[in-house]
């Protein structure tokens, strides 16, 4: 019997996770972790959501990593396979970047991207054994 493994939906760098542990802290709210997903908007078409949460939903991925806790929304999964999260700061500005793998554009603001669902088959042969 083969047994299947999932693959982990997003990875944060050390300064993400830094990051989201600070803001959390600095919000004086007990919370649930940080829910990540995508939402038709802007000017290439997709952006990505980020929200604080009180409780985990029913179909929520969750991703515990660096002692944050992500909530990945389940109608976004397809798009964030393979996404790592990171925070960058430089002299115009400061943010959260996410290096997708299943991104194909993105505006040249940078405030929105295209994305096609990850193609588990190739991108993550371990979820197809």
């Amino acid at each position: 019997m083969t047994i299947q493994t999932r693959p982990q939906v997003m990875r944060l760098t050390e300064a993400a996770a830094e990051r989201l542990r600070a803001l959390q802290a600095a919000s004086g709210n007990d919370v649930a972790g940080v829910r990540i997903g995508v939402k038709n908007g802007g000017c290439a078409g997709m952006e990505y959501t980020m929200s604080y949460v009180d409780e985990r939903g029913p179909h929520d991925e969750l991703v515990e990593e660096k002692g944050v806790k992500l909530l990945i929304d389940p109608t976004a999964v397809m798009f964030l396979l393979g996404t790592e999260m990171d925070y960058r700061t430089d002299q115009m500005r400061s943010g959260f970047v996410f290096n997708n793998p299943n991104q194909t554009s993105a505006c040249g603001c940078g405030e929105s991207v295209s994305l096609k669902p990850a193609d588990t088959a190739r991108d993550h042969p371990e979820a197809s054994e």
